[in-house]
């Protein structure tokens, strides 16, 4: 009987460097930007189809990809722009996603709400709500059963909470003791549903109701929720099965782009503005000192033009290979089935 071999798995890609104040600040800075710039381009045309915007919720990616390591995996959301740039994809290849551009992250057919780039553990963002959720669990269940001690997370909205299929997924990952950490970016709404006139209980009720451990953290406060993700992820990672953090965050922006045209209102000018007050870019900048900062943002300014120079010089793909990868190749029928 013949040893069974693996296939040789290829390393992971390098992460984003978060492990400093200035670095975290950087990163701050660069989601910022590139989702202002998607918002231009959004405007002008050059990406169809809008976005959902992450103004405001940086502190979320940031503080949970900063407690991540190598060989760490995520899921995201159909908001996921910030999670994809916190944990390492380059900017200039995710805005070409964004446009639909070969030069993509995924050759332009993922686009805003399916980008992913496996080489960082970046398992996919997702237009379904809390779909990611079995997905890290079944990541999480697989890095147990290898032994490899990666973490994964996922990432959802507070419109998720009342989903089946996180509730599923809380209760797979329990049963499991997987090495996952739940985030939910509680930014206060689903889409325009107030979650306080859709969520009977809270979010930490949830997890508790399956015995995993369940804090809420300043979301707007990158530290503050690295802290938390640093526990939970070490908690995952050395056995102690799965975490649960809510972030208290919230969107400058509409739910999608789509509503300035809709000119929906549901939301005063007052609560925005209240909320502006706690951006966790001027917290994260008064950590590094103006002069550093201002620094950075020349940096990020830098990269971003260079960014919007490649997207806007990528080719469209060819049409001719829209059916690419649609279907898997060299499928065989099961035996008894017509072919």
């Amino acid at each position: 009987m013949t040893a069974r071999t693996r296939t040789p798995v290829a390393p992971p890609a390098p992460i984003a460097p978060l492990g400093t104040p200035g670095q975290r600040y950087r990163m701050l800075r660069l989601i910022r930007g590139f989702e202002e710039l998607a918002l231009r381009l959004v405007k002008s045309g050059v990406i169809t189809g809008g976005i959902h915007p992450y103004i405001g919720q940086e502190a979320v990616a940031v503080g949970v990809c900063a407690a991540l390591g190598p060989g760490d995996r995520l899921t995201s959301t159909h908001r996921g722009h910030g999670h994809v740039l916190a944990r390492g994809a380059e900017p200039h290849r995710l805005l070409a996603e964004l446009a639909g551009r070969v030069d993509g992250l995924n050759q332009g057919r993922g686009g805003s709400m399916h980008a992913a780039d496996l080489s960082l553990g970046i398992l996919g963002a997702n237009g379904i709500v809390g779909a990611g959720a079995p997905i890290a669990v079944g990541a999480a269940w697989a890095a147990r059963q290898a032994g490899d001690g990666t973490v994964a997370v996922s990432f959802f909205g507070d419109g998720a909470l009342n989903q089946g299929v996180l509730l599923e997924s809380l209760n797979l990952a329990a049963m499991w003791r997987a090495p996952v950490v739940f985030v939910c970016e509680n930014n206060g709404y689903a889409t325009t549903l107030p979650a306080a006139t859709a969520v009977a209980g809270s979010a930490v009720g949830r997890a508790a109701a399956f015995g995993i451990p369940a804090v809420t953290v300043d979301g707007m406060d990158t530290e503050a929720v690295r802290a938390a993700a640093e526990e939970a992820v070490h908690r995952a990672r050395t056995g102690g099965g799965p975490g649960f953090l809510e972030c208290r965050t919230y969107r400058f922006e509409g739910h999608h782009t789509m509503e300035r045209r809709m000119k929906l209102h549901y939301r005063t000018a007052e609560e925005v503005d209240a909320w502006r007050t706690r951006d966790p870019l001027p917290r994260a900048a008064a950590a590094i000192g103006d002069a550093r900062a201002a620094e950075l943002d020349a940096e990020v300014a830098a990269e971003l033009a260079e960014a919007e120079r490649f997207a806007l010089a990528s080719e469209h793909p060819d049409p001719a290979g829209a059916l690419t990868y649609l279907y898997a190749d060299g499928r065989q029928p099961r035996a008894g089935a017509v072919g």
